[in-house]
């Protein structure tokens, strides 16, 4: 669960920090800003007059925003789930830790079907023995869940990733 919780302090962060510098863009573009007069300068009058000579850092400050508002929406999209295929299957899952049950460490075990195939994915340390993880996946497993969840002709991917 902690990557879980890394993406959302992740996205808070980044997500505060927009719209804390939006609402204060929004307030000082109304003069609605609490304590501070309509004129005041907030920036130094050097860095004043640069800025209105070469209008291209401002530019260039707007569209390094933009990039962040989009790579935080697309981070949360995936963070959401949007980017999976495919319908998680419980009985499957239920299935794949039974078939495994003597493999010690198993984690982030999971079935998705999709409309023509059945997507296997799981973790495992990398102190458990791979060569019979994928021996018992490959005859008996996989054909047990492919038979419970689909059809037989249905194709099946297994990703296996070993943890460090």
């Amino acid at each position: 669960m902690r990557q879980y919780a890394g993406n959302r302090i992740g996205l808070a962060v980044v997500g505060g920090t927009l719209l804390g510098l939006g609402g204060y863009a929004w307030l000082r573009g109304r003069d609605l800003f609490f304590d501070l007069p309509p004129h005041a300068k907030l920036l130094p009058a050097p860095l004043q007059r640069v800025l209105a000579e070469e209008p291209w850092p401002l530019w260039l400050l707007s569209f390094g925003l933009l990039v962040l508002a989009l790579v935080a929406l697309r981070w949360l999209l995936f963070a959401l789930g949007w980017g999976r295929r495919g319908a998680h299957s419980g009985t499957g899952t239920a299935m794949l830790f039974v078939g495994l049950k003597g493999v010690d460490g198993l984690s982030r075990a999971g079935v998705r079907t999709t409309g023509d195939r059945l997507r296997v994915a799981l973790s495992c340390p990398s102190a458990a023995d791979v060569g019979t993880i994928v021996s018992k996946l490959d005859q008996d497993i996989v054909g047990r869940i492919r038979r419970e969840v689909a059809d037989d002709e249905t194709g099946a991917v297994v990703r296996l990733h070993v943890r460090r």
